[in-house]
């Protein structure tokens, strides 16, 4: 496959897709497409065959010159990386070699305004990875003054989410919150932050953002769902850009790199054998040239596991944080 002169290199991808280590007629999941960074170096490797999803529109529509390039060997669904094995089997694939995620909003996505993920250009409150669903600004005019503090809290991480969540409820009542402007010129005035340090609104933002996707729901479901598809032997390699989403990564691979389901106080039951076997002991994170390049490499975390041969774990109930259809029907 010929490269294109302007690559996009995703955060740890050449590490991520070293990890893949991906060979001539082996099938990959790139289960968030994006700017087609990990399709691109997969499909270097001469016989592979990649199936790329993203729920973005935008970001589908920009790998169709990718797809032709690759010359049948890529194939782009929309669709929510947590129906990964759903994707597959509906190209009539049941095992795939290995599966790369890349958790989180992109650059491309910061990066436009109208998509309304950053504060610091202003657009319409909108948030949506997808075109479909609640906006953040839905959320931000119908949720309760204690469901905003939680997503803020839970989600964002933000210590001063009730001051943030009364000073929303305050404002609304005044007028509409319809931009990206308007709601970080609100959080500006209740947290305080020093020089040098995040914008006052980046950790209101990002709960927002993770709750109005479900994105830490959309990744426990993605795991699972990789669990099923890799064949013994095949590979995950996850990149994630917060400790929410690296703690999830980390926790999922290190309890199915261990024999779980007995107890010890029930030895006659048999104890469910490793799915997965650890590459990574610990995360690798970005070189000093990356960081220099691309400061959000920064927070980057790359983990890592290979397939074993045992069956998929049962998949665990999802954590009971506020959910999305309870909070937009006051639930």
């Amino acid at each position: 496959m010929s490269s294109s002169g302007n690559r996009h290199i995703p955060v740890l991808g050449v590490e991520a897709v070293e990890l893949l280590s991906p060979r001539d007629g082996g099938i990959y999941v790139d289960a968030t497409f994006g700017a087609g960074g990990y399709s691109r170096m997969i499909l270097d490797v001469a016989g592979t065959r990649v199936i790329g999803i993203d729920r973005d529109r935008t970001a589908i529509s920009g790998g169709f010159n990718l797809v032709d390039q690759s010359e049948g060997r890529l194939t782009l669904v929309e669709d929510r990386f947590s129906r990964l094995a759903d994707v597959c089997a509906g190209e009539g694939v049941s095992l795939v070699d290995g599966v790369v995620m890349d958790v989180g909003v992109s650059s491309m996505q910061l990066d436009q305004a109208d998509r309304g993920f950053s504060f610091r250009l202003d657009g319409p409150l909108d948030m949506r990875m997808g075109h479909d669903g609640p906006t953040a600004a839905d959320v931000v005019a119908r949720a309760s003054e204690a469901d905003l503090a939680n997503i803020i809290y839970i989600f964002g991480e933000e210590r001063y989410s009730r001051s943030v969540a009364r000073a929303i409820v305050a404002a609304r009542k005044e007028a509409p919150i319809l931009t990206t402007r308007a709601l970080a010129d609100i959080v500006a005035k209740v947290v305080r932050s020093k020089p040098g340090e995040i914008h006052p609104a980046t950790r209101t933002f990002q709960g927002l953002r993770i709750f109005v996707n479900e994105e830490l729901d959309e990744l426990h479901l993605a795991l699972a769902a990789a669990e099923r598809v890799l064949k013994p032997g095949g590979r995950l390699a996850v990149v994630s850009f917060h400790s929410l989403e690296d703690r999830i990564v980390k926790n999922f691979l290190v309890e199915r790199s261990k024999a779980s389901g007995g107890s010890r106080h029930l030895p006659e039951i048999a104890l469910d054998p490793p799915s997965f076997a650890l590459l990574t002991k610990r995360p690798i994170t970005a070189g000093d040239a990356e960081v220099a390049a691309n400061p959000r490499a920064r927070s980057a975390k790359l983990r890592a596991a290979e397939r074993s041969a045992a069956p998929a774990h049962a998949a665990a109930a999802l954590p009971a944080w506020p959910s999305l259809a309870d909070v937009m029907r006051g639930g």
